[in-house]
């Protein structure tokens, strides 16, 4: 029996993205290529892995079985390349980072000086919401990303908060709370809301702030671009639900209004995995992005 590697890492891919097209993605390798190798492992094994008669990829009683090992083995393959790394000092190899979609964080600026640094280190750079990052960095995914978080440290993870931005409310001139520099937040109750989706790190701060408050909040716009947002609350379509440095970004045709009580914050932090192995390269960055100041906005 003749097992390689990647054909391990495309089954792990797949059994976690529940997905040959996200699998694919995940390790940059057209659908085809992924689906081949692992019918290659299922003919060596002798035995199908993964059920694919559903929308979504599910393990088999015998991938259910295989898993565990396949986990193992990648994990004793990183771990020899970190041995190696370590006892050779080589600070090569690929870092993987991850961000949500708007913030005030110079990410390319710190990356570009890390490459200069290290131009012998690949690296990655995808988005998302802050819950899916945080899932990739807990499962070895990710190396480091930049999250939205609100007063506690999300579960499996270490951070360095670099932001502290409050969360506005913008609305249009021509909005019945235009003019207003505090609107209460329960006052929103009976408005339309245009907020990001759930998984984001200002839409839970929402979520969490109204709950508190007794009231669900009614949003009429969701869209993954802060952007698109207040262009949305721009033509009067509701009220925009923003960090400050997005909504005051578009103050020539938004009016910026403060949420209180409670007065909503956000938090951007560049976190990383608490446990497991740790490449230098990755230490690199981690260390390099810990250098990185505060900004707090009133």
């Amino acid at each position: 029996m003749v097992m390689e590697l990647r054909q391990l890492e495309y089954f792990l891919a797949v059994a976690e993205e529940a997905s040959f097209t996200r699998a694919a993605e995940r390790v940059r390798v057209a659908q085809p290529g992924v689906s081949a190798q692992i019918r290659r492992l299922e003919r060596e094994l002798g035995a199908e892995l993964l059920d694919r008669s559903g929308r979504t990829v599910r393990l088999t009683e015998a991938g259910e079985a295989v898993l565990p090992y396949a986990r193992a083995a990648l994990a004793a393959v990183a771990g020899a390349r970190l041995a190696v790394e370590e006892l050779t000092g080589l600070l090569r190899g690929r870092v993987a980072v991850g961000t949500v979609t708007a913030h005030g964080v110079d990410l390319p600026g710190l990356l570009a000086a890390f490459h200069r640094d290290h131009p012998g280190v690949e690296i990655t750079l995808t988005t998302a919401t802050t819950d899916r990052l945080l899932d990739d960095l807990r499962g070895g995914r990710l190396d480091a990303a930049i999250v939205s978080i609100g007063e506690d440290t999300p579960p499996g993870v270490e951070i360095h908060v670099v932001e502290e931005q409050p969360i506005v409310a913008a609305v249009a001139p021509g909005h019945e709370l235009a003019g207003r520099e505090v609107v209460p937040l329960a006052e929103l109750r009976g408005h339309a809301l245009i907020c990001l989706p759930p998984g984001t790190g200002v839409r839970a701060r929402l979520d969490e702030a109204c709950a508190a408050c007794g009231f669900a909040p009614r949003i009429a716009f969701e869209a993954a671009d802060p952007g698109m947002l207040a262009r949305l609350a721009a033509h009067g379509l509701g009220v925009a639900v923003l960090p400050r440095v997005v909504a005051e970004a578009h103050a020539d045709r938004l009016c910026v209004v403060r949420i209180d009580p409670p007065a909503l914050r956000g938090r951007l932090a560049f976190a990383w995995r608490a446990s497991g192995p740790v490449s230098p390269a990755a230490r690199a960055l981690i260390a390099r992005a810990r250098a990185v100041p505060v900004h707090s906005a009133a």
